[in-house]
């Protein structure tokens, strides 16, 4: 069952979406197509799975959307600071590089608290 009260890391994820849409879209107009789109899928896809996650089937099933979850996070990282690091694109807002490590560690206590019982779905 959908939980739809305020839920910080799915508002969380979600704006960080927005700003990943926003970032994507100026590597578009800057023909930057390739890492747009790359960084388009996993940056929209942390969103995605913890809104899925939302309405698990289960504990494991919950920890399972999570942990996608984290990996779309970690490969987002990596793209993020590819574009920082990269003379040839233009630097993503310091909030992208914060607002994300927000997200990795409220993911990782979610993972961390639902392994041990402390949630449940």
């Amino acid at each position: 069952m959908r939980n739809d009260k305020d839920n910080l890391v799915v508002r969380k994820t979600f704006d960080f979406a927005l700003d990943i849409i926003d970032y994507t879209e100026q590597l578009r107009s800057l023909h930057k197509f390739e890492m747009s789109s790359q960084l388009f899928k996993s940056g929209t896809s942390i969103g995605a799975n913890t809104w899925e996650a939302q309405n698990a089937e289960s504990t494991a099933d919950f920890i399972h959307k999570f942990k996608i979850a984290a990996k779309e996070a970690d490969e987002t990282k990596f793209w993020v600071e590819l574009c920082k690091a990269s003379k040839h694109y233009p630097d993503p807002q310091e909030t992208l590089f914060s607002d994300l490590k927000s997200i990795i560690r409220i993911i990782s206590k979610i993972i961390g608290s639902s392994k041990h019982g402390q949630f449940s779905n």
